[in-house]
């Protein structure tokens, strides 16, 4: 795998979308894609205002974020690169009640073209498990305040570097786990190659953009580094233990995963040029 140094020469979401597509419709099926899913909605909860909102979802992928903010009443448009991926989501769009299929718009583009696509103005601007793949994420942390209206919300998931040797570890594969953590960068045929963030460097870059951090949450503390898929029955005790895990720390440290929700200023933004 390619060192976090050379990273930048590299597109990692173009030269990882065949792989990438497949690898992440079979995940965000299972019970693990579904866990995220639901502790993602549960933490934009808590931030929404009480009313309908207008939504975009970057690299919205099958669409499943999508339809859950449908289901509450959102309007949400889903902007995405790959064909995949928009076929997946326009099937499970068109599976969901008319009130609610109606409520969701998907678009193709790239995520850093979307002010042009879609427009400006959203009250939620989402980009889940996209930076990790964008070797440069200033033009798309960039397009992303631009999206929000001002004093909108922006919620970002992505890889927690400060974990990664975790799942390895955990596994018992010790010398993976090694090469990992002196690499800063997760080692093994069985991961396609990311550039992590932790939520302090994040939110430092947000801030620069005229964005400030609102909240962070850990995602998926324990089930990530496990070997076997949770059982469907399993599936509500280990949300309330991933959600209760993930609201605090050490514990919300440890997640693979981790989600910073951010509050575009009400001022002019700070971006060059603007």
């Amino acid at each position: 795998m390619t060192k976090p140094a050379a990273w930048p020469e590299r597109n990692l979401w173009t030269d990882s979308a065949p792989a990438r597509a497949q690898a992440y419709l079979d995940h965000a099926r299972g019970i693990r894609g579904e866990v995220r899913f639901e502790l993602v909605t549960r933490a934009l909860a808590r931030h929404l205002p009480p009313r309908p909102c207008r939504v975009v979802d970057i690299g919205g992928g099958f669409g499943r974020q999508a339809v859950l903010l449908a289901r509450a009443g959102h309007e949400v448009t889903v902007v995405d690169d790959d064909a995949t991926l928009l076929g997946a989501a326009a099937d499970l769009v068109a599976a969901e009640p008319p009130e609610v299929g109606r409520r969701v718009r998907l678009v193709r583009g790239l995520g850093e073209d979307a002010p042009d696509l879609v427009g400006t103005g959203f009250d939620l601007v989402c980009c889940h498990s996209v930076l990790l793949y964008l070797a440069d994420p200033g033009p798309m942390l960039d397009a992303l305040v631009r999206l929000a209206a001002p004093g909108g919300l922006l919620s970002l998931l992505t890889v927690n570097r400060d974990s990664q040797a975790m799942r390895d570890g955990l596994q018992g594969d010790w010398r993976g786990a090694l090469a990992t953590l002196l690499e800063a960068a997760e080692q093994g045929d069985q991961y396609l190659p990311t550039r992590p963030d932790t939520p302090q460097d994040l939110g430092r870059r947000l801030a620069g953009l005229g964005a400030a951090t609102v909240d962070w949450f850990g995602v998926r503390v324990f089930s990530d580094h496990r070997s076997g898929e949770p059982s469907p029955e399993e599936f509500a005790d280990l949300c309330e233990l991933e959600w209760q895990a993930g609201l605090r720390d050490p514990y919300r440290g440890l997640a693979r995963l981790f989600h910073l929700l951010a509050r575009r200023d009400d001022e002019p933004l700070r971006a060059a040029g603007r």
